[in-house]
């Protein structure tokens, strides 16, 4: 059986890179590993990395920075590892481009099914191959183009998916715990604050009247014509 997907750990505690190594080559992935960011930039330049499991506290170079760098060249998914709790590390870290998010001391298996997950919805089917509309919004899923007003707009694919999900059912209501399955791929209580971020985000980039209605205690919806 080939590999399931070539992931990159990024720690600088050898031990975490070792458990992490071991998990994830018994789940069938083939696993790289470096101790600091600038390493880990040159692997992913390299090619052949399908996704980036990446703490956040490194030496020279933070995760913070190794993600906006990386993002600059790729969109290889990301998922930080952080012994940080607070809400705003983990916002900072979504808002530079991360994929998802694991607090130390985790759980491996559960770091296993989170990159399952990430690498599912990174090669997930595609929605099919026709121009979805909303207002003056463009959304082509196949080439993964969004355009507004003629203009095109970058997105990162997590922002794309969602957009596609809620664009793609219109005036449909999602609670946020339904988007983090069908965008994100899992269910997690705790991440639905990662939702709201990405909401933000595609506001910010597409304008504050592109449809995405918040329903008060619940979640999200699209509407046309605001």
């Amino acid at each position: 059986m080939g590999s399931r997907g070539h992931v990159l750990v990024v720690d600088d505690e050898r031990a975490i890179r070792r458990l992490l190594y071991m998990y994830l080559t018994d789940a069938g992935f083939t696993v790289a590993e470096a101790a600091d960011g600038r390493d880990a930039l040159a692997q992913v330049r390299q090619g052949g990395i399908d996704l980036v499991l990446l703490d956040l506290m490194l030496p020279e170079v933070d995760g913070f920075e190794v993600t906006r760098r990386l993002r600059e060249i790729t969109n290889v998914p990301v998922i930080m590892i952080t012994a940080r709790s607070e809400e705003a590390h983990r916002v900072t870290g979504l808002e530079l481009g991360a994929d998802d998010y694991v607090t130390k001391p985790f759980s491996p298996l559960e770091v296993v099914a989170r990159v399952r997950a990430v690498l599912r919805r990174a090669a997930g089917d595609r929605v099919a191959t026709r121009i979805i509309t909303v207002d003056d919004i463009e959304i082509e899923p196949e080439s993964r183009r969004v355009t507004r007003g003629g203009h095109e707009v970058e997105l990162t694919r997590l922002e794309f998916d969602l957009l596609t999900e809620l664009a793609t059912h219109p005036r449909m209501v999602f609670t946020r715990e339904r988007l983090l399955e069908k965008v994100w791929g899992y269910q997690s209580a705790v991440g639905a604050k990662t939702v709201d971020v990405h909401v933000a985000n595609l506001r910010r980039k597409l304008g504050d009247d592109i449809g995405i209605v918040a329903v008060r205690g619940i979640g999200y919806k699209i509407e046309s014509g605001r």
